[in-house]
């Protein structure tokens, strides 16, 4: 394949620009590697046309209402539907080449007996899972890969623990383009896999982590022409952002008190928290939520770099969890989600492996279920409810970001007791026992069924 030398993503567009988020430093193109080319930190979108003409609050939320009745492709997704506030296409005809599987438009569930078990009043969950590829990085990849398109790449590419490569593999498939996944061996759940495979990815097991996936990923896209679609690429910041605008439509615009996001690579958090930001500035809410991130003890970067460096150099790890959407030790955004963080008030903590079990199953017998992953916000909400850095009055919103049937495995082993089997944790496990519902043998007889049922009835 010929080395690449021409300017990526190679799409200028009047209504964004490229920003450092380091230097400051304004562009209208941006390198295959997404970095300044001045002090070598990430890129986020700017939107410099909004301090001239800034769009009206009250007609922006009146036209994403009215979108909702219109059976147009661009509108049908819950992410299009906000383009006013994205880098969007030019013209009506470039809509029409938009790369959408109807992403977006996710559920609010309340969870009255997560609430009592976290000691707050309401808990709501905002149910990224129920997007087309089960995660919430379709609301991204919708953005990315369209521009990518748009640029003229057939080939995307990504670094994954499971739910990038899903959701890329799909919508590259939609758009015509080819897709080359990077997935550390042995170390992602084959239902995320499986995904990728049946979407038409060239997928590689590489003998090593997902940093060094990702390492090797960004050496590649400077000698090909292949697009990288991985969270560094601002364009997948800005299709998560709407995330944050549907959460607040569903509100009545009316913010929570806290939204708690699970921490991996650290992109989502940071695409949650910007959108707030915008949000304020342009006078769709009056306050900011606090925004905290919630990571696994065995993949805490984000925690260490907080504590041990007030946030000034990244502490990295050798990432280790059950929760494999967040097994991330080298996060690319943690200056991003710092910022974040430091905007909106908000805290960063860590859970360990039987407090994301017992918070996954609390999740589940609420009939909404997630992956592992997601359960670190119900364990981490405690912990901030212990530390009275939540009130018990206050609203508090849940990210949930992947499907429960993205890594059955874990369900399966957790309710047969077998999850924590032969480790440090089996013996502190066994107070989950009450949670669990492991599948009951039974002969084929109607008093066989009729037992179980008397005997669960007293349970």
């Amino acid at each position: 394949m010929p080395a690449f030398s021409s300017p990526a993503p190679g799409v200028q567009s009047a209504n964004f620009r490229f920003r450092c988020i380091g230097c400051g430093d304004l562009s209208d193109s941006a390198s295959q590697d997404f970095r300044c080319a001045h002090c070598g930190d990430l890129l986020e979108i700017t939107y410099p046309q909004w301090k001239k003409a800034k769009p009206n609050a009250e007609t922006l939320k009146a036209a994403w209402s009215e979108r909702r009745l219109s059976q147009s492709p661009v509108d049908l997704s819950g992410v299009w539907r906000f383009r006013d506030l994205l880098p969007a296409p030019d013209t009506t005809a470039d809509e029409a080449h938009i790369i959408t599987l109807r992403e977006g438009n996710t559920p609010l569930y309340e969870l009255p007996q997560c609430a009592r078990s976290a000691d707050v009043s309401r808990l709501f969950a905002k149910h990224q899972g129920m997007n087309p590829t089960g995660s919430f990085k379709d609301c991204g990849m919708t953005v990315a890969a369209t521009f990518a398109r748009r640029a003229g790449f057939r080939w995307v590419a990504c670094a994954s623990t499971g739910n990038t490569s899903a959701s890329m593999a799909a919508y590259a498939a939609r758009g015509g383009m080819r897709s080359l996944v990077l997935v550390p061996e042995g170390k992602i759940s084959w239902s995320k896999l499986s995904q990728a495979l049946d979407y038409g990815a060239v997928t590689c097991q590489l003998r090593t982590d997902f940093d060094g996936c990702l390492r090797l990923l960004q050496e590649l896209v400077r000698r090909a022409p292949v697009h990288q679609l991985n969270s560094i690429n601002p364009f997948r910041l800005e299709g998560q952002k709407t995330l944050a605008l549907e959460l607040l439509e569903q509100l009545d615009w009316q913010p929570p008190d806290h939204i708690i996001v699970p921490g991996g690579n650290l992109g989502n958090s940071s695409a949650i928290g910007k959108a707030f930001v915008e949000m304020r500035e342009l006078g769709l809410i009056s306050r900011l939520p606090r925004l905290s991130v919630i990571q696994a003890e065995g993949a805490n970067a984000l925690v260490r770099t907080l504590r041990e460096t007030g946030g000034q150099r990244l502490v990295s790890v050798q990432a280790e969890t059950r929760a494999t959407a967040i097994r991330i030790g080298n996060p690319a955004s943690w200056k991003k989600a710092a910022h974040v963080l430091e905007a909106t008030g908000g805290a960063c903590e860590q859970v360990s492996e039987i407090e994301i079990a017992q918070a996954k199953a609390e999740i589940g017998a609420e009939g909404i279920g997630c992956e592992p992953a997601s359960a670190v916000t119900l364990a981490g909400l405690k912990k901030l409810v212990k530390q009275k850095f939540v009130q018990p009055d206050e609203s508090v919103v849940l990210v949930l970001t992947g499907n429960l049937l993205k890594d059955p495995d874990f369900t399966i082993e957790f309710h047969r007791g077998e999850l924590f089997k032969g480790s440090a944790d089996e013996e502190a496990s066994a107070g989950l026992d009450p949670l669990r519902r492991a599948p009951i043998v039974l002969d084929a007889t109607l008093d066989a069924v009729i037992r179980t049922l008397e005997q669960a009835e007293k349970s």
